[in-house]
């Protein structure tokens, strides 16, 4: 199904992915930012907040945004790049990847300007396949070095799920696994818990993360299954109570109905040669948990467990 473009009183254009069962995508040309997937029962998937400052030119706070050339704060760029910023254009001839059969996509393209040399001195190209099929919102980025010599990047997807209720929320596939904790000077630490709840401010940064992670909602008895290729790593971020009020663009009881959980290469930064290409992938599926001595049972999602 072909995308439909669609432009807005304020000069802005958002693009209308939607297929055959109801699921849709909305998404915005400015900054490649998807602000809404919604399944076949017209629920919202991902979070976006209230106060979120929809004018042209503004990062908005939630839906699922690309962070490039640096996600997080490893570098010395503004935090999450600068391409957030930047009007994308839609892709015509998005080669060498396969023809979207059977699924309403769209493909992306953002190339560096005079002005981003300013910020960071490497012309690029940065594509981004956007698909959804029943249930399923599927992103695919790529980076093409098109400058005479190498650069290194760091890359997040930074997703904004929806949930009922954060406190209700667990996250299974990142146990045992070492992290940097933002909150404590970026120290590196070693996961003990069984699984990951919320009971007070996150920002952790998961280092070599399975290709499957699970984000389970008790009260909405809903499951996301997160699954990546080329993003090693794991950023999840609340901002809970305190740090909810003091952000301008963030509603002061937002904290308890989201989680933003990221695909990401961090800790070991991406090289390309002239020429070179780097693509990575990321699925996000939400499906109904299901029960086990009266509890959700994860590992049937995390197993490959085919609901």
């Amino acid at each position: 199904m072909p995308a439909n473009v669609i432009r807005d009183g304020d000069g802005s254009s958002r693009v209308i992915l939607s297929e055959p069962t109801g699921c849709t995508a909305e998404v915005l040309l400015h900054g490649g930012q998807i602000v809404s997937w919604k399944n076949e029962r017209r629920e919202e998937l991902l979070f976006m907040t209230n106060k979120a400052l929809w004018k042209a030119g503004k990062v908005i706070r939630g839906g699922m945004s690309i962070c490039f050339p640096q996600s997080t704060n490893f570098g010395f760029l503004e935090q999450p790049g600068f391409v957030r910023n930047r009007l994308w254009s839609v892709d015509s001839s998005p080669s060498p990847l396969p023809p979207a059969n059977n699924r309403s996509t769209v493909d992306l393209l953002l190339k560096s300007t005079d002005e981003d040399l300013k910020t960071w001195p490497h012309r690029f190209e940065l594509r981004l396949r956007i698909s959804v099929t029943a249930g399923k919102l599927t992103v695919i980025p790529r980076v093409r070095n098109i400058d005479s010599k190498p650069f290194s990047f760091t890359f997040a997807l930074c997703s904004y799920l929806s949930v009922s209720d954060i406190s209700e929320v667990r996250v299974e596939g990142l146990e045992t696994l070492d992290y940097f904790d933002s909150l404590l000077q970026r120290e590196r630490y070693t996961e003990q818990a069984d699984a990951i709840t919320f009971d007070g401010e996150v920002e952790r940064v998961y280092l070599s993360t399975p290709p499957k992670i699970a984000v389970i909602d008790h009260e909405k008895k809903r499951t996301y299954v997160l699954r990546k290729d080329g993003m090693p790593d794991a950023v999840l971020w609340n901002p809970w109570d305190k740090k909810a009020k003091a952000m301008p663009d963030f509603g002061d009881e937002d904290y308890k109905i989201m989680l933003c959980i990221d695909s990401a290469s961090v800790e070991t930064p991406i090289v390309l040669k002239p020429g070179e290409e780097w693509k990575g992938r990321q699925e996000l599926t939400a499906v109904s948990s299901s029960y086990c001595s009266g509890q959700l049972d994860p590992r049937k999602v995390l197993q490959g467990y085919n609901y």
